[in-house]
């Protein structure tokens, strides 16, 4: 009886944290938020781009430590499924905006990433609809997020970074993306087409 009680107190906290929004995970999501700001004034305006490399690095550990604290303190709740990845996505995007003003070829990565996401979230919901289940982030959704960091932190660290360099960074993230969104295709359209595609998760990344 006793360990019953302790089950079904430990389902009614779990219960009662999904739907709260003032939880630390998603106090650091939000700050990533109002970090882009700043950001973009650094880099476009005032051009202290070691100072933006600053601000970045803080953003991502700002980004590991609230999935950590989710995870850890079972504090994961439904508007955190939603703010984290939003405010992953808009650090990526206004990032390589701000790039694209120094590098135009940072124009290739921030299409094909309009057009991976907007694949995602329509064949997202066609997936929901038919299936009821999320696809999770695959290990090469995964490849991709990391090579893009990657390139925009060199782009943003390596001042005079040298065009073959520079169009070699970004060419390898392009192709990584192009595997990705292809991989998703085929794994959306199998499961549209009625063929089972593995476990459905929670999308958190890639």
């Amino acid at each position: 009886m006793r360990n019953e009680k302790q089950v079904n107190r430990q389902s009614e906290k779990q219960g009662g944290l999904k739907g709260r929004i003032l939880t630390i995970p998603n106090m650091l999501s939000a700050f990533r938020i109002c970090l882009l700001p700043v950001m973009i004034w650094l880099y476009c305006v005032e051009k202290n781009y070691v100072l933006t490399m600053y601000i970045l690095f803080l953003s991502g550990m700002t980004d590991l430590a609230d999935g950590y604290i989710a995870r850890k303190f079972h504090m994961i709740s439904d508007v955190g499924k939603v703010l984290d990845p939003v405010a992953d996505k808009l650090t990526q995007v206004t990032m390589l905006v701000c790039l694209t003003i120094r590098f135009p070829l940072m124009a290739v990565p921030l299409f094909l990433m309009a057009v991976k996401e907007l694949f995602m979230g329509v064949a997202g919901l066609l997936v929901i609809r038919k299936t009821g289940r999320v696809f999770g982030a695959r290990w090469h959704g995964k490849a991709a997020t990391c090579l893009l960091y990657l390139m925009v932190l060199v782009h943003v660290a390596w001042i005079d970074i040298p065009p073959a360099a520079s169009g070699a960074f970004i060419a390898a993230c392009v192709f990584m993306m192009a595997v990705s969104l292809i991989f998703y295709g085929v794994d959306h359209l199998k499961v549209l087409g009625g063929k089972n595609c593995g476990k459905g998760e929670t999308r958190d990344g890639g």
